[in-house]
């Protein structure tokens, strides 16, 4: 944390600053306001503390200042007791708080922290609002995905812990993130992490932060999670991987409300949601002694199921067709579409890694194919998640293109010599496209061609 301090009294100042040190806090001074607009111009803080009555530029001056030049900072007004009508005053303009002199340096510690966890807080909603989809939508008229939406706008006026479970991919994060924009909350922070993806030793400090000294390296105050989600929801992911030890602290913040950060002595409210979601079978997991009992329950209030994509191949045609909207977006390319082969392919897939997986698969066609129709021939499957019966006449529906592809591009080579150039513009496609397919068909040179056509 890094705090100015601007005061014309000089004991004032270098009290404050003692003070801030020991505390761990980075002060710099500056004897008037002049002084202390310049550092607000040439240097980042995390606050301000400007004395209301100063030489040259007074405190309220400097606020004006901050406001009309767009500086980010939270100000602290202080003044003497005559000066507590301007000090509120100051409020009205844009100061966030006021303390009267002589000062209680424990209540202007607690204001400033609060101040910085405050706007920390506004930090990361504004990082994740201007980074992320505007919309998450659950795609599908799958009987399964409409019940889901009917329980998501019942959850979004309560406040009830739900448990989001579901293989990889199919979209728990978007479920979680839809009852929150559901929910009361939707102006205040969504912050999602994921359990698994950090490693055990971390995963405390992540969650409820640390206070300075409390391990080796912790050189400042970090503000966890649960503080930095402020009034919004906080999504854990993955929470079957969370280990036993911190399973109990998980416990007793869903029981008490309240956290106590790593080396703290203090317990701190929280007032976030709590959304969990994993794909591990939590119920075996208690049977193994993995999870705790007394934790699943408190988690399984309100328990959602999202059917994996192999259990609703209905919604396939609905699911590509956004996908492909965001796909050919992202990518700056015109809009592409699927032919009645290729959603024939599509369909043939049992999909482990369910709508992500999808969403891999349509990336590559639409970066394969030359126009706005993408064809069987430029979807890669993996053969061994095909459905069963799918594939018994290989030249039969899509895979005849595939087939007849082969042959027509190891015929091209042929007489060109293997000269790549020559045969993509041959067959009007890019380079790029035919070195993909020589690779798919295992034709990586002329020799290979000519091996691979006598073998035939």
């Amino acid at each position: 944390m890094r705090v100015l301090i601007a005061d014309d009294e000089r004991n004032i100042r270098e009290t404050l600053k003692r003070i801030f040190l020991l505390e761990g806090i980075e002060a710099v001074t500056a004897p008037d306001g002049i002084a202390a607009r310049d550092l607000l111009a040439e240097e980042r803080f995390d606050v301000a503390i400007l004395d209301l009555k100063m030489p040259g530029m007074s405190g309220q001056e400097v606020l004006d200042w901050t406001v009309s030049e767009g500086v980010l900072v939270p100000v602290v007004m202080i003044s003497a007791h005559g000066e507590i009508p301007d000090a509120v005053q100051a409020l009205k303009s844009g100061a966030r708080d006021f303390l009267e002199k002589p000062l209680d340096t424990e209540l202007l510690l607690q204001k400033i922290r609060a101040l910085v966890e405050e706007e920390r807080r506004k930090q990361v909603w504004e990082a994740n609002r201007r980074i992320e989809p505007k919309e998450y939508l659950l795609i599908g008229k799958h009987p399964k995905i409409e019940e889901i939406r009917t329980l998501v706008r019942k959850l979004g006026s309560t406040d009830s812990t739900v448990l989001i479970t579901g293989e990889t991919g199919t979209g728990k994060e978007i479920v979680a993130r839809q009852i929150h924009a559901a929910s009361p909350r939707k102006e205040e922070p969504f912050i999602g992490v994921n359990i698994g993806a950090l490693p055990q030793t971390l995963i405390e400090s992540e969650l409820f932060g640390h206070e300075k000294g409390a391990f080796t390296g912790a050189d400042s105050r970090t503000i966890g999670l649960f503080e930095l989600a402020g009034a919004g929801t906080l999504f854990l992911d993955e929470i079957g991987e969370m280990p036993l030890p911190l399973q109990v602290k998980l416990l007793r913040v869903l029981q008490d409300r309240k956290i106590r950060r790593i080396g703290g002595n203090r317990d701190i409210p929280i007032r976030a949601r709590i959304l969990s979601a994993t794909n591990r079978n939590l119920e075996e997991r208690v049977r193994q002694g993995e999870f705790r009992e007394d934790l699943f329950y408190r988690l399984n209030v309100i328990r959602i199921d999202i059917p994996p994509l192999r259990e609703r191949k209905s919604d396939i045609p609905l699911i590509s067709e956004y996908l492909l909207g965001r796909i050919c977006k992202r990518l700056n390319v015109g809009l592409k579409r699927l032919n009645s082969q290729s959603l024939e392919k599509l369909h043939s897939y049992e999909y482990p890694g369910n709508v992500r997986e999808l969403e891999n698969i349509l990336e590559r066609a639409v970066i394969l194919s030359e126009g706005g129709e993408i064809l069987p021939h430029h979807i890669e499957l993996k053969e061994s998640n095909m459905k069963a019966g799918s594939n018994e006449n290989p030249l039969a529906g899509s895979y005849r293109l595939e087939a007849m592809e082969r042959v027509v591009i190891e015929q091209a080579l042929q007489k060109y010599g293997g000269n790549r150039t020559k045969t993509a513009e041959v067959l009007g496609i890019s380079r790029r496209a035919l070195q993909y397919k020589i690779k798919k068909y295992g034709l990586s040179n002329a020799q290979a061609v000519d091996r691979w056509t006598r073998q035939r």
